[in-house]
């Protein structure tokens, strides 16, 4: 199978327009252009899973285009998707952020997905997709370092709690890249398949490892390859996978 993983900075684009009249200004208008060049971009990958981070689901930044239902039509996969700051967030009656999100567009073979919330930080939400033989959780972690390591320790209890291989996907935010997560994948029982820490950020000069697909027992890396395309101010992640006969048999 094929994992994808991009943060589309919600179709924005980058380059020096996206910082005027104001300083990151751009967060405020979306590009359909841009939309179109990430959405190609991902079906010439051909995935089987896509996990989004920061992407708009229909607010008028976009034109009330939900960009994970126009991606997932696309690519004639399904979408789930949900706001990233929690039911209980002021953010979900701000206009434009309460329409922000993180999404997987999955194959219509794919299917059960469950919506968990860390209890620190403003970006709570975890997606959990369970597919026959494995699961896979989506994350955006908070820029603060001592609510990240809150969120780690949930994490810790989601992947030990699985009684399936998983994979862990999304923006981590580790300014320090690997180093930072090094005892949680320990203590997890996880692995990087970017095993030599190519840089994902900032995308038109990568020198930050923020980006991560993780894996588990039962789970073996065919191939790892972080794109060269600049749509995002990230670089996207695609990840080939097997579950192992032994882990699929045990699951079931």
């Amino acid at each position: 199978m094929r994992i994808l993983l991009y943060n589309i900075r919600y179709a924005t684009g980058t380059g020096p327009a996206f910082h005027l009249p104001l300083p990151g200004a751009g967060y405020l208008r979306s590009n359909r252009q841009v939309l179109t060049d990430i959405t190609q971009f991902v079906k010439s990958e051909d995935p089987d899973i896509v996990g989004l981070v920061e992407v708009d689901t229909g607010s008028i930044r976009t034109g009330m285009v939900n960009q994970a239902e126009f991606m997932a039509q696309e690519l004639g996969h399904y979408s789930i998707y949900e706001c990233k700051y929690g039911a209980e967030s002021i953010n979900t009656l701000v206009p434009i952020v309460r329409k922000q999100a993180n999404a997987f567009l999955a194959a219509p073979r794919v299917h059960g997905e469950r919506f968990h919330y860390f209890d620190t930080g403003i970006k709570r939400l975890i997606i959990e997709l369970e597919l026959e033989d494995a699961v896979i959780f989506l994350v955006h972690l908070s820029l603060k370092y001592r609510h990240r390591q809150a969120q780690l320790r949930t994490l810790h209890e989601l992947v030990r709690g699985s009684a399936k291989p998983v994979l862990l996907a999304g923006d981590f935010n580790t300014f320090w890249g690997d180093h930072e997560i090094y005892l949680f994948m320990q203590a997890a029982g996880l692995k990087s398949a970017n095993t030599a820490s190519l840089p994902s950020y900032p995308s038109h000069n990568p020198r930050r490892e923020l980006d991560f697909i993780l894996y588990g027992e039962g789970i073996e890396v065919t191939d790892f390859r972080v794109p060269a395309v600049r749509y995002s101010d990230h670089l996207p992640l695609v990840c080939d996978f097997e579950v192992r006969a032994r882990a699929a048999s045990a699951a079931a």
